[in-house]
């Protein structure tokens, strides 16, 4: 008797009053089970790379500066203008560079916000500006 001779050519035991649940039906019932709740977020989001800002050397400044006073002098001219420029990470240090292209709306001296596109862009962000106005 060993190896379980005795029962290993018996029929497969059937319930006799209700239907054997299919694998898919049992894998539904099983599946919004999760031992570790989050633990998937907080890997993509500790997987998740940032990117440190860029600190401009003063030539760079004085050459930004230089371009959007003369935006400022040809906001009415709906130039077309190219501006990549930094955008802190809410949760981690750091954050990432994005590039828009658009015509601005308005610069406010004050606050130091570009609008373009409907995105308000702080001047202090901004690591460089181009646009075909500049090349003539």
């Amino acid at each position: 008797m060993n190896n379980y001779e005795d029962i290993i050519n018996l029929k497969h035991y059937e319930p006799k009053y209700h239907k054997r649940m299919s694998i898919e039906e049992r894998a539904r019932i099983f599946s919004p089970f999760k031992s570790l709740t989050g633990y998937e977020d907080e890997v993509s989001e500790t997987s998740r790379l940032t990117q440190n800002k860029i600190i401009l050397d003063e030539d760079t400044k004085i050459i930004l500066d230089n371009k959007i006073k003369y935006l400022i002098k040809h906001l009415n001219d709906n130039n077309k203008v190219t501006i990549t420029y930094f955008i802190k990470d809410n949760k981690k240090n750091g954050g990432s560079y994005q590039t828009i292209t658009g015509i601005i709306t308005k610069i406010d001296t004050i606050y130091k916000n570009i609008y373009i596109n409907n995105t308000i862009i702080n001047i202090n962000d901004i690591i460089n500006i181009t646009s075909d106005i500049f090349n003539t």
